[in-house]
């Protein structure tokens, strides 16, 4: 039977937008079932833009880049309730095309009033130490209905099989992973506890001969966790959360009814010579009044401490933090205090130990109505030691083996800045910033200062005039910033002078700098650099932009026989957005 044109175009029509909605992967926000009938069921946007840059230089044996280039880019999203699927494309004369959809992943996330599900492509959150935003193909549900309960739940694939490559020795192979998770949570007001239970398993029939060389074997991983948020004496809050993980490195091997590891597993983890139990936990407390709040915290993770729900885990530390906030002078006055250590090595295994401590304080003041002032400090250090007990014991002298003794690296950074409103009126506005900022670090081997530190300042200031009725204002500015390192000093200042200016109501924005930097190292003149920039910017309907960019650029030597470098780079665009 024939079948009008029509008909048969209308049929790959329909084949072609199912096969993109079925078969090509994608990601969405959150899809509202609540609102289909309520908005509109199918919305298309995107854009398409196209760049042409023109390079032209002198001094020079081949130019930065090509005299011409051209960058056509396009992107074009459907959007069903909420289901999004993306398409991108980029075109240049450098001879690369590219057609891309930036989701290579599919997932759903609908929601109906107090019930949110996810499917597909996801990732789900119980707690920093169980499931912490691992990526996983397959099913979750988070039920928050009116009450003092909440729950949450998923299952999926938290990892692909990846077969081994001989010709690729950059690919790491990997068991298929599955994992499934539950969090119950009851709070009232400020007081809350979680309940979390996480268990990870790797297939290891997913991957057959595998090489010893790769060093990779099928893991096993449950995960215990509880959350509890606690409010006292109506200013006193504490937050505290442990974990219990338990691991099995190498789940080939056969179950060992010998193994001492007490855990409360549920008998959803086989044992054997390859489990060990891992514990990991913070607090943090806080007591918040009217005028400050001070808050302490601590952490400790073990050694090796590691689940399987989340991508990397730092372990083996244990930090002690605190904190001060305050007002002061009705206000005016607002600062920060923070201070904190961390160590590593807690078992006392290891050959090094890494110490740290960070300090840093933070004020605002409103000096008036005019003027508002910000100073900053921070103080970082790190202490290694990379000697046993015994090699101390043993030295001859304090000098013996300098170099393994210890070492200490010291970072301070300090800062003060102004901003001063010199006038205000319906006409013109002035106002003058001023930036100082100092950086200092030093090393220390074996108690022994080191010639490797460095001290850097830097001075930034502008005063900036704008003429309110007539769209414009003006720019100039100073630059500056000092360098000594290894006995070499290096400075670098210079001006700088910006003007902007919007016409046609708004709708053409100009803009052009000029600026100029010398450099000067150890009292000696070097490199200068004399740079001018000129834009406009024009918007049409607010979906048509052009744009049109014009930068030029002199840089001439430390020397007069050293050559004079000028280059030009002229940019124009167009884009369209629907």
């Amino acid at each position: 039977m024939n079948r009008p044109k029509y008909h048969t175009y209308a049929c790959r029509t329909v084949a072609l937008v199912s096969a993109l909605f079925l078969l090509n992967p994608l990601t969405s926000k959150a899809q509202r079932l609540d609102a289909i009938g309520k908005e509109k069921p199918i919305k298309v946007t995107g854009g398409i833009g196209l760049e042409q840059v023109g390079y032209l230089s002198s001094g020079l044996q081949e130019g930065r880049r090509e005299p011409y280039n051209f960058f056509l880019t396009g992107n074009i999203n459907f959007d069903l309730f909420g289901w999004a699927v993306p398409f991108s494309f980029s075109y240049t004369n450098q001879g690369r095309v590219a057609f891309s959809q930036p989701f290579n992943q599919y997932g759903l996330t609908p929601t109906y009033k107090w019930i949110t599900g996810h499917i597909g492509y996801t990732s789900m959150n119980f707690s920093s130490y169980t499931l912490s935003g691992h990526l996983f193909n397959g099913i979750g549900v988070d039920l928050a209905p009116a009450g003092r309960f909440k729950f949450s739940a998923m299952y999926g694939r938290l990892q692909q099989a990846v077969a081994p490559d001989t010709s690729r020795t950059e690919i790491i192979p990997a068991y298929k992973r599955m994992g499934y998770g539950f969090k119950a949570s009851y709070g009232t007001g400020k007081d809350n506890i979680d309940l979390i239970l996480f268990r990870g398993k790797d297939d290891p029939n997913s991957l057959t001969a595998l090489s010893p060389q790769y060093n990779v074997t099928p893991q096993e991983n449950l995960v215990l966790g509880v959350n509890v948020s606690k409010q006292l004496l109506s200013r006193l809050t504490v937050n505290a959360e442990v974990a219990w993980s338990a691991l099995t490195r190498d789940a080939r091997l056969e179950s060992d009814t010998a193994n001492q590891v007490k855990f409360p597993s549920l008998g959803l983890i086989q044992k054997n010579s390859t489990t060990a139990l891992y514990t990991a936990y913070k607090a943090v407390m806080t007591y918040s009044a009217n005028k400050y709040s001070l808050g302490m915290g601590y952490e400790w993770v073990a050694p090796e401490y590691k689940t399987l729900g989340a991508y990397y885990f730092t372990n083996d530390f244990e930090n002690i933090t605190g904190n001060l906030q305050f007002r002061l002078l009705k206000d005016k006055v607002t600062g920060g205090l923070n201070a904190g250590v961390q160590h590593n090595n807690l078992k006392k295994d290891k050959q090094s130990t890494m110490s740290r401590w960070v300090g840093a304080l933070n004020l605002s003041w409103v000096a008036s109505q005019k003027m508002n002032i910000n100073c900053s400090y921070s103080n970082f250090q790190s202490f290694v030691n990379i000697k046993s007990d015994f090699d101390y014991i043993n030295q001859v002298s304090p000098y013996q083996n300098l170099d393994t003794l210890n070492y200490t690296q010291i970072s301070s950074n300090a800062s003060v800045s102004m901003n001063y409103s010199i006038s205000r009126t319906k006409e013109k506005a002035q106002m003058l910033m001023c930036n100082v900022s100092f950086m200092k670090s030093s090393d220390l081997q074996g108690g022994v200062k080191q010639p490797t530190g460095t001290v850097f300042y830097n001075l930034n200031t502008a005063y900036s005039m704008q003429l309110i009725p007539k769209n414009m204002s003006f720019t100039l500015g100073f630059n500056a910033n000092r360098n000594s390192a290894m006995n070499i000093q290096s400075m670098t200042l210079g001006p700088t002078l910006g003007v902007n200016k919007t016409l046609l109501n708004k709708k053409l924005r100009t803009s052009g700098t000029v600026s100029w930097n010398g450099n000067f190292s150890n009292g000696s003149s070097g490199v200068k650099v004399m740079t001018a920039r000129v834009s406009g910017a024009y918007t049409v309907k607010k979906k048509h932009n052009l744009n049109l960019g014009i930068t030029g650029l002199n840089r001439s030597g430390s020397s007069t026989s050293a050559k004079s470098i000028s280059e030009l780079t002229s940019t124009l665009g167009y884009n369209y957005n629907f």
